[in-house]
Formats: structure tokens, C-alpha cells, sequence
């Protein structure tokens, strides 16, 4: 008997490129592997080394061991910062303790770390546009005393704040906000104090603005967008936010970990998917997310190139012999 099988729904999947990790999320991994190669398990690593599971799984199952403060870590293991950057307070106590340590920190986070400090030198006030209780703004408000700078997280607060001196402020960013929203503030900002001074330079990351360039594109042409990472991931949560904005009306958009958190009822009378990563995702994840649909769909994938990346950044050189 002739028998006919049902043909799979055709599925053209649009590949945000660049997605996934940056070069600073690259170097805090590379960071933790190269410590467990040069000192051996155990290395503790404060926080996650980035806002991932999988990676932090991975680096677990390699003998990395994670916590949260600098107190839950012996005198005499090595010890890892994470990306997000810590407090200045922290490399003082590990000092205090004569323990071992690398700073993981991304160089474009260390960037608005001195430019904090510097600001803080010359007497101004500075507001930190961010978003409270990220482990990177933790970090940046305690490179300078008390006092001295202002967390802002939205228009309101930046309408609403009101300074000391108008004459001596400053402003920086977390460097994984979403560029639109941050515009909107700095305009506040610069119309209410038009004497601020702002960066010489974007705080916001190039990796950042690339992703969500990138998921602008996609998200402009697609039924459904999804995003992979973390939900503690700034940059991945931004990503959402972004798709959802770029079409008017919104396209619908998810923030999942992996192929297992798709719902598949998000798909009916869906011809176009959107796929990207956040900074912190590793591309296995991609890759499993379009096996995923090719088990289910005929899929046609076509990659969407906003921008190139060939950007590096180098490993302390306490581990460049490992």
C-alpha cells in the first residue's frame, strides 16, 4: 500500500549574526580554564563568571567552585572575579588575606571603573544609568566613596533627581543597557543639566549594540523571535525588549535557555523565526535550538550579518604561561 507522509511545515529561520559570546565573555571563561590548568582544582570563582547555567555547569563539572562572597573562599585556593566586575573593596580584602586572584572582569566594564574613579578625582558628582542590583553595578558604584554617584535607572529618575551643584555632574552606563532606552535618558539628563559630563566614549559595549542591531533585523522580518540565555542576563533580557519594539505590532519574542524551554504552540502560524543569543550563550545552544526546528519543520536557514567582530582581548599575564 501507497503510503504518504504527512510533509513537514516549511520554516525559514532568519540567524542573527553577531550573536552569542563577545570577546570579554570569551576571556572570563578562558580565564577560569587556564586557573584550573596552571593551579588545579579547586579555583573559586566569585558569582558566575558570566550569567550563563551551561557555562557555569560546564566549568563546575572542571572543578570550578562558585559563590558569592569573597568570605565563602579559603585563604588558599585561587580565587576568579567574575566578568560583571566587583568593588574595589574586593581585591583590597583579598590582598588583606594574602590569597591568590585574577580579575575576570571585561576590559570595557574596567573602562567605566576608571572612568568613575576619575570623575570621582575631579569632584564631580556621577549618575550611573543601570539597573540596580546587577552584579555590574554593584561593582562600578564601589570603585568610588559613598556618596558620590547616583544610580539612575530610568526617565523618571532622571527627571526627578535633584543635585547638589548642577555645575559639577557627570554621567556613565552599565555597558549592557539597551541602547534606545539609555538614549532616552541621557536626553533627559543632557536637557535638564546641559553641563554634564558624559563619556568620552559609549560605555555601552560594542557587543551590546551589535546584538541588538542584529535582532532589530530579524525581528523586523520574522513572526516569532527567540532569544537564548539567561534571565539574570542584562544583555539577553534587553534583547527581548528590543524584538518586541521593533515591529509595530510587536512581534511576539521569548527569552528561552535552550530547546527545551520552547513552547511549540509559540510556532502555530508561524512562517519566519528570529534566533539569537545573548552575550553569554554558547553556540551549542544555538545549534541545538535549530535541530530542534528541523525535527519538526522544513527549514530553510538564512543568516542575517549586521556586523563583524574581531575583536580579542588577552588573559592576565599571571596566566599566560599556563
Amino acid at each position: 500500500m501507497d503510503l504518504k507522509m504527512t510533509p513537514r511545515p516549511a520554516l525559514t529561520i532568519l540567524l542573527a549574526a553577531p550573536r552569542g559570546f563577545c570577546a570579554g565573555v570569551d576571556r572570563a571563561i578562558q580565564i577560569v580554564e587556564l586557573a584550573l590548568t596552571k593551579w588545579g582544582a579547586p579555583v573559586y570563582v566569585r558569582h558566575e563568571i558570566v550569567h550563563n547555567a551551561h557555562v557555569v555547569r560546564r566549568l563546575e563539572a572542571m572543578g570550578a567552585v562558585f559563590v558569592e562572597e569573597l568570605a565563602d573562599c579559603p585563604d588558599d585556593r585561587p580565587v576568579v572575579f567574575s566578568a560583571h566586575g566587583v568593588p574595589k573593596s574586593v581585591p583590597s580584602e583579598a590582598e588583606r588575606r594574602d590569597m591568590t586572584y585574577v580579575d575576570a572582569t571585561c576590559p570595557l566594564v574596567s573602562k567605566v571603573h576608571a572612568e568613575a574613579q576619575r570623575l570621582a578625582r575631579k569632584g564631580l558628582h556621577t549618575l550611573l544609568i543601570g539597573h540596580a542590583g546587577h552584579p555590574e553595578v554593584v561593582g562600578t558604584m564601589g570603585q568610588t566613596d559613598p556618596g558620590t554617584m547616583t544610580l539612575i535607572e530610568t526617565c523618571e529618575d532622571a527627571e526627578a533627581f535633584a543635585p547638589a551643584d548642577v555645575s559639577r555632574l557627570a554621567f556613565v552606563t552599565q555597558t549592557t543597557l539597551s541602547v534606545d532606552d539609555t538614549a532616552e535618558i541621557v536626553a533627559v539628563l543632557k536637557r535638564r543639566f546641559p553641563a554634564i559630563v558624559e563619556p568620552a566614549k559609549d560605555d555601552i559595549c560594542y557587543a551590546t549594540t551589535n546584538r541588538q542591531e542584529a535582532v532589530k533585523a530579524i525581528a523586523a522580518r520574522a513572526d516569532l523571535v527567540l532569544v537564548i540565555g539567561a534571565a539574570n542576563s542584562s544583555n539577553s533580557v534587553r534583547l527581548v525588549e528590543v524584538a518586541e519594539r521593533t515591529r509595530e505590532p510587536p512581534a511576539s519574542a521569548h527569552l528561552i535557555s535552550s530547546a527545551g524551554d520552547i513552547d511549540w504552540t509559540w510556532f502555530d502560524g508561524v512562517k519566519t523565526l528570529g534566533l539569537t543569543a545573548g552575550a553569554s550563550a554558547p553556540e551549542t545552544l544555538v545549534q541545538g535550538v535549530i535541530a530542534a526546528c528541523r525535527a519538526r519543520f522544513e527549514v530553510t536557514l538564512e543568516v542575517v550579518l549586521t556586523a563583524q567582530e574581531d575583536v580579542v582581548f588577552r588573559v592576565p599575564r599571571i596566566l599566560e604561561d599556563a
